[in-house]
């Protein structure tokens, strides 16, 4: 991938200098839930690596908890000078990218695109939806509008989740960008009520549909930002196709527990994930993304 050089998007906050380190406390209970002991936590980290929104979410479904999510003020904005480090660079360049594809996508039809804001931090952070924590992945708050990265997980994705390359990085982004454009059409916004009404596993069905609606959103980008910049080199597209792969809820589930347990979906197995990034990559189109309506998945 070649993006060095590109531009940088200018709306990444960089707090890893208020990192306090340490991780989730792996006995650790939610308010109104059972303990899920160190196989679930395990579990429910995994799940948070493969992406989804808000991994205090995903810990609530798996011990039962229901309600809106946490509320928190969001985090003051720290300023400072742009960090020059490379992987920081990356994400600002990805970031970018995604900026310049869905202002110009949505200027087609003579709408207007509100840009995220991406926070990079270092062990722990402030959110609008509660503290994030490294050892969650990134994710996406709907509260505040902001993707939160700790770049030491692209470590995990390469070393433990076996999906190296610069280009599943890119992925990454993209699938939160994905949530925020989910955000925007309050396609969030109305799965949280649904979770008021339905029973969990009919909540997990639905988040499953959210989570490929968030892959599919972001193989539209991959089109329109091959097109764009044609900046994607041989073996990328298949490294964004590992990735999906490799954060299945099969795959995790295999690999955590030695089982699977299709009832408990919350992103979708392997095979879902890579067929609907590759359904937005070929169509270029948000229209082919209605997970939501979609007779089979």
């Amino acid at each position: 991938m070649k993006w060095e050089g590109q531009r940088e998007s200018e709306n990444v906050e960089d707090r890893r200098a208020d990192g306090r380190g340490g991780g989730v406390g792996l006995g650790g209970r939610m308010p109104g839930g059972r303990g899920l002991g160190l196989g679930g936590i395990v579990l429910a980290l995994l799940v948070s690596w493969a992406l989804g929104i808000n991994p205090l979410t995903v810990l609530g479904l798996l011990q039962g908890g229901g309600g809106e999510l946490p509320a928190a003020a969001p985090a003051a904005q720290r300023s400072g000078p742009p960090a020059q480090d490379a992987g920081a660079r990356f994400v600002r360049t990805v970031l970018a990218d995604t900026e310049d594809v869905w202002t110009a996508y949505f200027a087609r039809s003579q709408q207007s695109y509100e840009q995220p804001h991406l926070v990079l931090f270092s062990g722990r952070s402030d959110t609008g939806c509660g503290t994030g924590e490294a050892a969650m992945g990134p994710f996406y708050c709907p509260a505040d509008r902001k993707v939160y990265i700790d770049l030491s997980f692209y470590d995990t994705l390469r070393e433990r989740l076996g999906a190296p390359g610069d280009f599943a990085q890119a992925y990454v982004i993209a699938h939160e960008v994905g949530h925020h454009l989910q955000n925007l059409q309050g396609t969030t916004a109305k799965l949280e009520r649904a979770r008021q009404r339905v029973s969990e596993r009919d909540y997990r069905a639905l988040s499953v549909r959210l989570e490929l609606q968030a892959d599919c959103y972001s193989g539209v980008w991959a089109f329109h930002s091959q097109r764009s910049k044609s900046w994607l080199e041989q073996g990328d597209i298949e490294e964004a196709l590992n990735a999906a792969a490799q954060i299945g809820d099969d795959t995790l589930q295999r690999r955590a527990q030695g089982t699977v347990v299709p009832e408990s979906f919350t992103h979708g197995s392997s095979e879902q994930r890579v067929r609907w990034f590759k359904r937005g990559l070929e169509s270029g189109d948000l229209k082919a993304c209605d997970s939501f309506k979609a007779a089979a998945l």
